[in-house]
C-alpha cells in the first residue's frame, strides 16, 4: 500500500541504533531532525501498458549521451510503461531499433519539475546482468546555460548489473567529473539489489548532500570535499534510466538476461519546513 503522508520526519532513536548495530560512529556524519513536506510525487497509478504521466515525465530519445552507451532510448510502452499495480516498468530489450542493437527509456523532469535542496527518494527494485547500468539520478537544470559538468550532476543510486549487492552514489561537477568524481558504495553481504525493493535518498542541503540507503546515511559530501567548484546551488530535474553498455558497465555477455526490467514503486520530493 502506498503512503501520502503530507510531512516526513526520522525517528532520531531508530538511527542511533542503525548506526550502532552497523558500527557507524562517525560523529561529523550527524543527522539533523529535519522536517520535511511533500512537493512532488509519483505513485505510478494506471492501468497496465500507460505511459508515465505526461504532466510529470518526458523522455531523452536517442542513444550514447556521451558515455558510449548502447541502446536506443525510446518513449514506447514495450520500453516505459506503468504495469498496472501502481510502479513504473523500465525494460532494456535486445532488438534492432534505430541501428542500435539494444532498445530501453530514460525517462525526466525537465521542463517540468525542478527543484534546489531538499529529499528526493525513489523505492526501487533493480535488473541484474553483466552490463546492465539503472540510475536514479539529478541534473543540473542549467545545462543548457552552461553545459556539463558545470551543471552538476547528483547520482542518487547508479548500479552496475553484474555487481547486484552494490550502488553507488555520486557527484558530478567542474573538476570531479567522470573519473575523477565523488563517489562512495553500499552493499550488502548477503541480500542483493534486484530481489526486493529498496529507497534510495539524498538530502540537499546548503551545507553537504547526505546519500541514503534505506533510511541509513552512507555518505556525506561538503563543499571541502570535492576537488572543484562546488556548483549545488540551483535547481536539478529527476532522470530515470536503465542504460545498456557504457563505460562505467562494459559489455552485455550471453549471460545477460533480456529484456531486464528496473522497477519503480514511487518516487517522491520533499522540501524542509
Amino acid at each position: 500500500m502506498k503512503l501520502n503522508n503530507i510531512f516526513y520526519s526520522k525517528s532520531l532513536i531508530l538511527l542511533a541504533l542503525a548506526f550502532l548495530a552497523l558500527g557507524c560512529t562517525d560523529d561529523d556524519n550527524v543527522i539533523e531532525d529535519r522536517n520535511w513536506q511533500l512537493v512532488w510525487e509519483d505513485d505510478f497509478e494506471g492501468p497496465e501498458g500507460q505511459l508515465p504521466d505526461a504532466t510529470k515525465w518526458t523522455y531523452d530519445i536517442g542513444t550514447d549521451w556521451g558515455n558510449f552507451q548502447l541502446e536506443y532510448d525510446t518513449d514506447r510502452p514495450e520500453n516505459v510503461s506503468l504495469d498496472g499495480e501502481g510502479n513504473l516498468v523500465i525494460t532494456a530489450r535486445r532488438e534492432s531499433y534505430s541501428g542500435s542493437a539494444f532498445t530501453s527509456a530514460r525517462i525526466t523532469t525537465a521542463g517540468l519539475f525542478e527543484q534546489a535542496y531538499g529529499r528526493f527518494e525513489a523505492k526501487i527494485k533493480m535488473p541484474t546482468g553483466p552490463g546492465i547500468w539503472p540510475a536514479f539520478w539529478l541534473l543540473g537544470a542549467n545545462i543548457d546555460q552552461v553545459d556539463w559538468p558545470q551543471c552538476g550532476e547528483i547520482d542518487i543510486m547508479e548500479y552496475r548489473g553484474q555487481e547486484p549487492n552494490v550502488i553507488h552514489g555520486t557527484l558530478h561537477g567542474p573538476g570531479y567529473s567522470k573519473g575523477e568524481s565523488i563517489t562512495k558504495s553500499y552493499g550488502f553481504t548477503n541480500d542483493r539489489f534486484d530481489k526486493d525493493f529498496h529507497v534510495f535518498a539524498v538530502e540537499w542541503v546548503e551545507e553537504y548532500i547526505d546519500f541514503y540507503v534505506d533510511d541509513f546515511l552512507y555518505q556525506r559530501i561538503r563543499p571541502d570535499d570535492v576537488t572543484g567548484e562546488w556548483v549545488f546551488d540551483h535547481s536539478f530535474y529527476i532522470i530515470l534510466n536503465v542504460a545498456v553498455g557504457g563505460n562505467y558497465v562494459g559489455f552485455p555477455t550471453d549471460d545477460t538476461p533480456f529484456p531486464t526490467s528496473m522497477v519503480v514503486d514511487w518516487v517522491r520530493v520533499y522540501q524542509e519546513i
